[in-house]
């Protein structure tokens, strides 16, 4: 009788526990489902602020411009004036080329609620060489509702897909034949060389510390999120991770909400090392036995260093550019110069 309960006892048991792990699935779901949106959002707002400060900034041109004659013989003289300050006051993406893209930008798409927030300003700079007004609209309507990269709008604009669509009694076969060539996303998409990070002012290299750095990055996280690009979203400062007692810590860890994975970010003051690379390789491996969901692709990490070495980079995992990569920072725009050699070098 004893031994019947006991059978009783433990089947009920293992039944609240089917209970407890499937309620505890369910209400992590749930609640994921909920940040990551609320990331995805917040990322989209800010994003679109900019697009829409620029759109504005282009009506200020436009209006500035209409209000007489007069001022046509100084036109040009008064934005180049006015980008050289806009540019020491808040660093690249406000020289008199692009100031005269957002001009562009507003008379292309002079009604602002037809825009999509869904898009970066790269992706508008791209739309705006289609000459065909309905053909823009359609690219950027396509390009908000299939989540298209800006590298994925140019090659369909690139390849006329809009009027080889609209000449084509087999639209079926245009259309399968152009998601095939797009292609799943690529990490080295999304990941750049050098990151640019004017925005710091941060003037006194010589005595800068790695902790430094991470603070302005943190206070200056909007700016950071926008050198980053489309699909960072920020997680984590200091992520602790224990490991047989021991504890790591992550710079910076943040999710793609394209490439669907974690992403670390490790600051480096100096030359890249081999003990720099191994250290990354490990968290990587490490994230993923902790934090790693069954959805989530393989985290990657990304060591952000001010100087790179290329021999590092060809004689280590580097070099298979899987999960662990390595770009330089400038905390200053590049020279004349410099940016000739960055050129050159690609």
């Amino acid at each position: 009788m004893d031994e019947q309960q006991d059978i009783i006892v433990k089947q009920s048991l293992d039944s609240d526990a089917k209970t407890l792990q499937h309620d505890t699935e369910l209400l992590y779901a749930n609640i994921r489902g909920i940040i990551s949106s609320a990331r995805q959002r917040a990322y989209t707002a800010v994003n679109f602020a900019m697009v829409e400060s620029y759109w504005l900034i282009g009506q200020q041109i436009v209006e500035h411009e209409q209000q007489g004659a007069s001022r046509a013989g100084y036109g040009k003289g008064l934005l180049r004036q006015v980008a050289t300050r806009l540019t020491k006051d808040f660093g690249k993406g406000f020289d008199e080329r692009e100031l005269r893209k957002m001009r562009q930008f507003y008379m292309e798409f002079q009604i602002r609620d037809t825009l999509r927030p869904e898009l970066t300003w790269s992706h508008y700079r791209r739309l705006l060489s289609v000459e065909n007004e309905q053909a823009r609209l359609w690219y950027m309507n396509e390009a908000a509702d299939n989540v298209w990269s800006s590298r994925q709008l140019d090659r369909q604009i690139s390849t006329l897909y809009y009027e080889r669509l609209l000449a084509s009694r087999e639209k079926k076969t245009v259309v399968e034949e152009a998601n095939e060539k797009l292609g799943r996303e690529k990490p080295t998409q999304f990941i750049h060389d050098p990151y640019v990070l004017d925005f710091l002012d941060l003037k006194d290299y010589p005595t800068l510390h790695e902790n430094d750095l991470e603070q302005a990055l943190i206070d200056h996280l909007q700016q950071f999120l926008l050198e980053l690009g489309r699909g960072f979203c920020f997680v984590a400062r200091q992520k602790r991770m224990r490991y047989d007692d021991d504890d790591f810590y992550v710079d910076l860890v943040f999710y793609h909400s394209i490439l669907k994975c974690h992403v670390l970010i490790d600051l480096k003051l100096g030359k890249l090392t081999h003990e720099d690379v191994g250290q990354m390789d490990s968290y990587i491996r490490m994230f993923d036995a902790l934090y790693k969901n069954e959805d989530d692709n393989p985290t990657l990490g990304i060591i952000l260093c001010s100087q790179k070495s290329e021999t590092i980079v060809k004689y280590s995992v580097l070099n298979e550019g899987k999960q662990l990569f390595a770009s330089r920072y400038k905390l200053y725009l590049p020279t004349e110069d410099e940016f000739k050699k960055m050129l050159e070098s690609l």
